[in-house]
């Protein structure tokens, strides 16, 4: 086990199931004798506003709390969730997002407009894997296994083979749900590993 505390940020809309992801991250990781701590979510819960959790994990954490500056990787549900959760990250940060857009009520309303270009800007300043994660879920047959397809890629990105995550998966999804959830995992996997070769290259 790494004694280096690493602290990783997530965040999204709600509804996209940001927390249930933070839970079984949280389960693998205790399970595997890791000292995790989780941070209260942030912002409004409800869907259409924004969430967030913070979680640190290590041989030793005393704080749940990742200031700016802090964060060793940011896990975007949102494309526009990726720039607000940008202050969080250390300057060699790794930022995974799902390249995703949801128009905000302001925007809808013509009061105020979607940025450009976010992950591009991003991409300016930290590592960046992006991909279309709403699609890919389509692809296996349920939309709302995205946010699993976002965990399988944290998951690759971090390292964390040895950890149990079929058991977290059961922990925390119901029964009907868990063969999807389970390709949805390893697809985020592989699509991490992709990812990152063509950062390499």
């Amino acid at each position: 086990m790494s004694e280096a505390v690493k602290s990783i940020v997530l965040i999204g809309v709600g509804g996209q199931g940001t927390i249930l992801v933070s839970n079984v991250l949280t389960s693998a990781l205790v399970a595997a004798g890791y000292d995790v701590k989780m941070s209260e979510i942030h912002g409004m819960a409800q869907r259409g506003g924004s969430v967030s959790t913070q979680i640190r994990y290590g041989q030793k954490v005393y704080s749940p709390l990742i200031g700016a500056g802090e964060a060793d990787l940011l896990l975007a549900f949102e494309r526009m969730e990726a720039v607000r959760g940008a202050a969080y990250l250390k300057e060699d940060a790794l930022i995974i997002v799902n390249d995703y857009a949801i128009v905000p009520p302001p925007v809808a309303s013509g009061k105020a407009s979607y940025p450009d270009n976010c992950i591009e800007a991003l991409s300016n300043k930290f590592k960046v894997i992006s991909f279309n994660a709403a699609r890919v879920a389509e692809e296996l047959g349920n939309s709302r296994v995205m946010n699993v397809v976002l965990l399988g890629a944290m998951a690759e990105v971090l390292q964390l083979d040895s950890l149990d995550w079929d058991t977290a998966l059961k922990e925390n999804v119901p029964e009907l749900f868990i063969e999807t959830n389970q390709k949805a995992f390893k697809r985020g996997r592989e699509l991490a590993r992709s990812e990152e070769k063509a950062y390499e290259a």
